[in-house]
């Protein structure tokens, strides 16, 4: 079922016209659609949300608004994409949830980057644990991973992914803002990450590394895509978090001096709305889910579409429904009242599935402890549409508003065109997510002489930390 499909049938139960495969009463049909149309999207919403949005970015750049700016529009101190010159060998980390990456890439001129890459699993006593011991985990997977490879020895250029709000002082200084991806490691907000980083390789004392840059996923995940694309001026990440970033004219990012050239500016949108201004479009659910999340009242758009609340919102969705006597003969297991237990994984999987996986969609349930007929698989199955539907579109808002940002700033081009990198587990896994963000984004913004393509970041946002690190060495 398309999307629009899916907004159109919403809104026909709420008519009682629709039909289901398996008939339901009249009741139930006006309870699921009373449910339902509240994460139902109108054009007229998405546009008014692409409109507040520009709105915050314009007042993160602003240097008189910035304190009060909830879309901090932190520069990245990355003026320049590659050009594919760089050259030499480069270590990169990448930490940005419980899976940490370090990866060797080597670059040549002309040639594909050769990679070598090792994952290591953040255990969630490192992530809430001291800070002290998150870092010295860090170096100690470093020193695992050169000496693995004989590289103990030699002097390597580090690029830092680090997947966490920041505000950015320079290429290599970054002041953690706020925990968010459920880590809480005490002694680190507030502190700027990359002495913390020395100063757990200095404790260990056999590393002989150069920490040149820190930059945030967004970032490396546009430094990737640029080296294959020469118009990719957006990066963004939509999996367990949700950000972006864009390149911006130096000129309108006002918390930096200069006005020539351009500068990479990490949006941090995941903030968007903290203040209250989407509060219109929240659901019960929606407060919910915020006020059980260990950062309440914090990152309210990236819980509006991110994978690492998507899942709970169609559990709490359907818990309601059944509830209600809608779903599962009114029954309710302990599994399925668990918070956590429905992962988004469960819910690209039943929309791959659609519409014939009704039986799939049964054994997912049956790991819940449901018992659940195939009028209740198909009930399901629609909440799970219309819930990464809405996910999609309001990312669409967002991609849609820094298209017309970058429009601005080239007034004499009739039709300019750009290439948005992406990368996430919910963009690459879900079946109708990335058509979904494409098919709206053009819609919004049809007529305003900008076109947006996508395009995925292969090798992840860690090969964009070590081509950051090779421009910067290029650059001094």
């Amino acid at each position: 079922m398309e999307a629009y499909e899916v907004d159109q049938a919403v809104i026909a139960m709420k008519q009682m016209t629709f039909k289901t495969k398996y008939q339901r009463s009249r009741d139930h049909m006006s309870i699921i659609s009373d449910t339902l149309e509240n994460y139902v999207m109108s054009e007229e919403v998405l546009q008014s949300v692409t409109q507040r949005l520009l709105k915050e970015m314009r007042k993160g750049l602003s240097k008189s608004t910035h304190s009060d700016a909830k879309v901090k529009m932190f520069p990245s101190f990355v003026k320049s994409i590659p050009d594919g010159k760089e050259d030499g060998l480069y270590l990169a980390l990448d930490l940005g949830g419980t899976n940490f990456r370090v990866l060797l890439v080597k670059l040549q001129p002309g040639k594909k980057p050769v990679i070598e890459s090792q994952i290591y699993k953040m255990s969630n006593e490192i992530m809430t644990g001291p800070g002290e011991e998150l870092f010295d985990h860090i170096a100690s997977c470093m020193a695992e991973f050169l000496e693995r490879l004989e590289l103990k020895d030699q002097v390597l250029p580090v690029g830092f992914t680090f997947s966490f709000p920041c505000r950015q002082d320079g290429l290599d200084k970054a002041t953690l803002m706020a925990w968010t991806k459920g880590f809480s490691a005490p002694g680190v907000e507030g502190e700027e990450i990359v002495g913390l980083l020395r100063d757990a390789v200095h404790r260990r004392g056999d590393l002989n590394v150069s920490i040149v840059a820190v930059v945030n996923d967004t970032v490396g995940t546009l430094m990737s895509c640029a080296y294959d694309v020469s118009d990719c001026a957006v990066g963004l990440i939509v999996g367990t978090g949700c950000n972006c970033c864009y390149m911006e004219k130096l000129k309108n990012v006002e918390l930096v001096p200069g006005t020539d050239g351009d500068m990479c500016v990490n949006m941090e949108w995941g903030a968007f709305g903290d203040d209250g201004v989407l509060d219109d479009i929240r659901t019960d659910v929606d407060l919910q889910v915020d006020s059980n999340s260990p950062n309440s009242g914090r990152q309210l758009y990236e819980k509006l579409i991110s994978g690492m609340y998507m899942g709970e919102i169609v559990r709490r969705i359907i818990v309601q429904l059944a509830e209600a006597g809608v779903l599962f003969n009114g029954q309710v297991s302990e599994a399925l009242r668990t918070p956590g237990n429905f992962d988004t994984a469960f819910v690209s999987q039943i929309e791959a599935y659609a519409p014939n996986g009704l039986n799939h969609l049964q054994s997912i349930l049956h790991r819940l402890d449901v018992g659940a007929m195939h009028s209740d698989c198909e009930i399901v199955q629609l909440v799970c549409r219309v819930v990464s539907t809405r996910a999609a579109f309001l990312c669409a808002s967002g991609i849609a508003a820094i298209a017309r940002k970058t429009k601005d700033n080239y007034p004499d081009k009739d039709n300019l065109e750009i290439t948005v990198g992406v990368d996430g587990s919910v963009y690459k896994k879900h079946p109708t997510f990335s058509k979904n963000i494409a098919e709206k984004v053009a819609q919004l913004n049809a007529g305003m002489g900008v076109r947006v393509k996508f395009a995925l970041s292969h090798d992840g946002s860690g090969k964009g930390a070590a081509l950051i690190a090779a421009v910067a060495r290029n650059d001094s």
